[in-house]
């Protein structure tokens, strides 16, 4: 049973960071949830390749889950107020609370009631967590479905209880990210395994899985086939598109990345005591304990097969991480033994070390940055007639923070980053982006007006088409009343000077925080198109002088 304090703790915790973290991650966390989910319910919004392409290979699922908001939002007028973007984000943070909880009950249920409040508290505090588990991305929700799943899974005896619950939440996990298989995969074939001399558990358990995974891809079909308009099965488009060349387009990494890289960065601070545990299960670990490392072992293994590699694709194994570490932790030395280094109430102690641990990375990443920001100036300009976006692509939300009708008819603009969809050679292959930052001062002075119409024009192109090539006059474009840029882009020769010839200056400028990309530096900025204003520069004023 988990305590009401957990539970409480987790959903303050967890909503408590989502409403104030705004900083940027993962374009997917806006573009493959808020982003659909806002066109389904207010008819306008962008979409990705994944969407447009054709077999589209992203299932509306996942975005769906943030509709009832969105109408909720809409139904009742508040669509224009800062709830837009603050009540998705509540949401995310009670799916977020449930990967702690779950923690707590899996442990619990595993170890005891020592090891599960060090587990909550390796969840509470770390940092990944406080990176992603409140973010509206796909991992975050299939790691809160995992570890409830698994929380409900026998993992220690098999008994006569039903597998329904915890194989619907492994449905739902999968329907969300089609990947999850892996991870059930090892856990139905090893509990097959056990039930090996039970053939009516063992009867039971595959009839149940059969019927749960007919009824989940059934409703996916007809979900995603309504959507679409056609008949559509994303998991395998989904599949078919990630063993092609098109998933190393987005970076290709070693074998070695998730033991080198994945695994450390996860588990953070607790990396020492993971592996000490995992060395100690290895040994003479308990059955439940060698299961669990052995999904950790397997998935990990199948994971390092694939060429594109990210650190959230891992994410869904922290919880059972943090269950090993608790282990290796507690065996040190026990949480009495640490409480009682204060005289105060255990209570109040335990309350003190989560707030204590939590504060310097709660702090870093609930800091501002000017990639979100922007939106929230865009959104309180009274004239905005249209937006150009001269940055990498997905580089800020979109209308899930902007929400302007008006904009949707090609009045809002970016530069796109469109795979290669037709096995074009990934080695010279150039998307929209790359073209750009090849030259962008050419590219301004060739893609687009020699001059401003102040009737600012929609945008023939405001996005790259998926599987297109640039023929020379797929990307052109129209000067817009703002542009948004990053600082860097200024400090290329001739950029600054050309934009303020055509009548620009700068409105706004917002801190960015440290960037390892180059072309997201210099902060964010925004230029505004002034009609009648004559700017001469100092060189030009010194050559009048003479």
């Amino acid at each position: 049973m988990v305590p009401s304090s957990i539970i409480a703790a987790s959903v303050a915790l967890r909503v408590g960071i989502a409403l104030l973290t705004s900083t940027f991650f993962q374009p997917d966390e806006y573009f493959q949830s808020l982003e659909p989910a806002h066109r389904m319910v207010f008819g306008y919004g962008h979409l990705t390749w994944e969407w447009k392409t054709s077999p589209p290979i992203r299932s509306v699922f996942f975005p769906a889950l943030f509709t009832p908001v969105y109408w909720f939002l809409k139904v009742s007028d508040l669509d224009d107020t800062i709830l837009l973007i603050l009540a998705p984000k509540v949401l995310q943070g009670l799916f977020a609370s449930i990967t702690d909880i779950s923690v707590y009950r899996l442990t619990q249920k595993i170890l005891g009631d020592r090891f599960a409040f060090m587990a909550v508290l390796l969840s509470f505090t770390s940092i990944f967590h406080l990176q992603a588990l409140s973010r509206t991305l796909s991992n975050s929700v299939e790691t809160s479905l995992t570890t409830l799943a698994l929380s409900y899974w026998p993992l220690t005896t098999l008994g006569n209880k039903p597998f329904i619950i915890p194989l619907v939440a492994a449905a739902a996990a999968c329907m969300i990210r089609p990947t999850n298989a892996i991870i059930w995969a090892f856990v139905f074939l090893e509990t097959s395994w056990r039930l090996r001399n039970n053939l009516s558990n063992l009867l039971r358990l595959w009839m149940q899985a059969i019927v749960i995974a007919i009824c989940s891809c059934a409703s996916l079909f007809l979900l995603d086939s309504w959507y679409f308009g056609k008949h559509t099965f994303t998991p395998l488009n989904f599949l078919i598109a990630n063993l092609s060349p098109i998933s190393s387009f987005y970076g290709r990494s070693p074998w070695h990345y998730y033991l080198i890289q994945g695994i450390p960065i996860l588990c953070d601070l607790s990396t020492p005591w993971f592996l000490k545990g995992s060395w100690n299960i290895l040994q003479n670990g308990t059955p439940p304990l060698r299961r669990l490392l052995g999904i950790i072992c397997f998935t990990v293994f199948v994971y390092s097969l694939a060429a594109h590699k990210e650190w959230r694709f891992i994410h869904p194994l922290l919880p059972m991480m943090h269950v090993i570490t608790a282990k290796s932790l507690v065996d040190i030395a026990t949480f009495e033994k640490i409480s009682s280094l204060w005289d105060i109430p255990v209570r109040w102690r335990r309350l003190g070390m989560i707030g204590g641990a939590i504060l310097v990375p709660f702090l870093l990443f609930i800091q501002s940055h000017a990639q979100i920001s922007v939106m929230y100036q865009l959104r309180s300009t009274y004239h905005l007639r249209s937006v150009g976006f001269l940055m990498p692509c997905h580089s800020t939300p979109w209308q899930s923070y902007l929400h302007r009708p008006h904009l949707d008819q090609h009045s809002l603009w970016a530069i796109g980053c469109e795979p290669p969809l037709h096995g074009e050679n990934l080695s010279t292959y150039k998307d929209q982006s790359d073209v750009f930052y090849d030259s962008p001062l050419r590219y301004l002075k060739t893609r687009f007006p020699k001059s401003v119409d102040p009737q600012f024009l929609p945008s023939p192109f405001p996005s790259s088409i998926p599987g297109a090539t640039d023929t020379g006059r797929d990307w052109e474009h129209t000067w817009p009343s703002h542009l948004i840029l990053f600082g860097a882009l200024l400090e290329i020769d001739g950029v600054r000077p050309l934009l303020e010839d055509l009548g620009y200056t700068e409105d706004w400028h917002g801190w960015n925080g440290w960037e390892q990309d180059h072309r997201r530096r210099g902060g964010v900025r925004i230029w505004r198109w002034q009609p009648g204003q004559i700017i001469i520069n100092m060189k030009s004023f010194k050559d009048m002088v003479a």
